[in-house]
């Protein structure tokens, strides 16, 4: 859209660089100008902040393109100046959740911005290039492993989790503790062995602090962080204020399977693991928030849980209706409706999700 930046954000090692470069690929040279953020040269085009010097590096381009754009200062002044300035300009932005933790960025663009989360490969994309027989052959795979995009380059599974651990060490947290002053990743890192351990129950925030010893308002910061960097994200309780309703506590779920699974040091086949049901739940949950983002759906997602232990794994409130899912690795475990949920909300769709039937629900 004309003059306004398009930011494409997301955790790093997701693919933004190469998805631009394909985006290019199909457009003439000579149509639109190409800077990386981290190239000390291109960074220098930027650095005097006038209209006279924006119009002489577009020329008679109307495409402006900057990659890993979070590494420019004061980027968020400038891209306004150009996109205020330049009739007729377009901007695309690439950058990591850096651009989520700094506020010098999406103020002065307040109205002039569209936003594209990009997150690990989605199933909805491995579907338009596999069979239905592939997808089911992999599905192990992907509960163990995740879908960063690199992963798809190495055979062995030694490399695939060599690679998971390289994400971890060097990418994962490296815009927390550049962009927010946290001096050590210890803490952090002991806080997502504890969230990751309790996927798909609820977590307290207290619970928390007690166990790593820290401040309860810190635990929080470090929560909030880590959701503006792509690596979990909150699903809250649900209740319209039924007594019996529970929603002091949230779930946590971590965006990629392979990242929980190499926090905790267990990337064992799933013969021989006991936590199959939390890995399902994640992966049917990571897969489904890409789902609802990559479509532009208008919906918030709860689970909900009363006083007695009725409980319903995911709740979708959108196009004005409630929708219910339950969650279940093992197709002949049945599900049935809570009567409290039944007898509440009487107009409300309800599903069971398993290993079987699943593939609607993520795009496949």
């Amino acid at each position: 859209m004309p003059n306004k930046v398009l930011f494409i954000i997301g955790a790093r090692r997701v693919g933004k660089t190469e998805l631009l470069k394909k985006y290019i690929a199909e457009i003439p040279r000579n149509d639109y100008i190409f800077l990386r953020g981290d190239d000390y040269n291109d960074v220098l085009l930027l650095r005097e902040r006038s209209v006279t010097n924006y119009k002489q590096l577009l020329g008679k381009c109307k495409l402006l393109i900057i990659d890993e754009a979070q590494e420019i200062p004061e980027i968020g002044k400038k891209l306004k100046l150009i996109v205020d300035a330049i009739p007729g300009v377009k901007v695309i932005v690439t950058g990591s959740s850096a651009f989520s933790l700094s506020g010098d960025v999406g103020e002065p663009l307040v109205g002039r911005k569209n936003t594209l989360f990009l997150y690990p490969l989605a199933q909805m994309e491995f579907s338009k290039e596999e069979t239905f027989k592939e997808t089911k052959e992999k599905l192990e795979q992907r509960l163990i492993l995740g879908s960063y995009p690199e992963l798809e380059q190495y055979e062995l599974f030694t490399d695939k989790a060599t690679y998971l651990k390289e994400i971890l060490n060097a990418y994962l947290l490296k815009d927390i503790l550049a962009f927010e002053g946290v001096k050590k990743s210890e803490k952090i890192l002991d806080l997502l062995r504890l969230i990751a351990f309790q996927v798909g129950s609820e977590v307290s925030i207290q619970e928390l602090s007690n166990q790593l010893g820290i401040a309860k308002n810190t635990v929080e910061r470090y929560l909030d962080l880590l959701t503006k960097v792509f690596v979990i994200f909150k699903v809250r309780g649900f209740s319209r204020n039924l007594r019996k309703e529970i929603t002091k506590n949230s779930k946590w779920y971590f965006y990629d399977n392979g990242i929980r699974n190499i926090i905790i040091n267990n990337l064992n086949p799933i013969a021989l693991r006991n936590d199959i049901g939390a890995l399902w739940e994640n992966y049917l949950l990571s897969e489904r928030i890409k789902y609802q983002s990559y479509n532009r759906l208008l919906v918030s997602n709860y689970f909900w849980r009363t006083y007695d232990q009725q409980e319903i794994d995911w709740i979708e409130d959108r196009d004005g209706m409630l929708h219910a899912y339950e969650i279940k690795w093992n197709p002949k475990q049945k599900a049935k409706i809570p009567v409290a949920w039944k007898k509440a909300y009487k107009n409300a769709t309800f599903s069971v999700l398993n290993r079987e039937h699943y593939l609607d629900f993520i795009g496949g």
